[in-house]
């Protein structure tokens, strides 16, 4: 299972790469508005920061709803570097551009996914990635890791190559859960990666080492 970090915050980005366990990144409007990065050029310049640290794919989001617009955008973002994959959320049009960017050769990540019928419209569109929202899915009163587990189950049976991308992560344990329902990749906050190294018999384990080599 691939490992992306969900932030647009470039320290914690190259903490997670320190680790040696990440794969790629992503990011969205609301991340880069948290670094305060404003601005259309602004935005595109740290696309291009992103993609000098991590060797990996890179989701940028379009902000258009309308085919054209998601076109034109996609395409500029498409152009920054080899590692961007176009972020296109789960609308029709979205859907169109998706296919479009397929038959053109760039990759693409369908976003707010929140059900098994959108994976599979994104998967026969030729998405790259499908990303479920499986924090925000838990929040509505649903089961989150039931839709990747159905979804990957669908994708095996179909043959789809679109891979599942769980986003919306809130702790190490989803992480763990992702993976035994058959995630392909996770995007998540660095604090739930961080979380997986954690265990209180770690910790004793190596206090007690520590002290008796203290003894040597």
């Amino acid at each position: 299972m691939k490992f992306f970090i969900d932030t647009a915050n470039l320290d914690q980005i190259r903490e997670a790469y320190a680790l040696g366990i990440l794969d790629g990144v992503t990011t969205n409007p609301s991340l880069m508005a948290k670094e305060g990065i404003k601005g259309n050029e602004a935005v595109l310049q740290h696309y291009r920061n992103i993609c000098e640290i991590v060797e990996g794919d890179i989701s940028a989001e379009v902000l258009g709803t309308d085919f054209n617009t998601i076109i034109e955008e996609g395409k500029v973002l498409a152009a920054l570097h080899p590692n961007i994959v176009v972020k296109v959320p789960m609308i029709k049009d979205g859907v169109k551009a998706i296919k479009w960017f397929t038959d053109n050769g760039i990759k693409t990540n369908c976003t707010l996914i929140f059900s098994a019928g959108q994976a599979i419209l994104a998967a026969k569109a030729g998405a790259t990635y499908v990303s479920p929202f499986i924090g925000r899915i838990d929040d509505s009163g649903w089961d989150g890791m039931q839709l990747i587990s159905q979804i990957s189950s669908i994708y095996a049976i179909q043959g789809f190559k679109s891979q599942i991308l769980a986003a919306s992560i809130r702790n190490a344990n989803h992480i763990i859960d992702c993976a035994e329902a058959g995630a392909h990749v996770i995007t998540s906050p660095l604090d739930p990666i961080l979380g997986l190294l954690k265990h209180p018999l770690t910790d004793i384990g190596l206090a007690k080492f520590l002290e008796d080599a203290k003894k040597m």
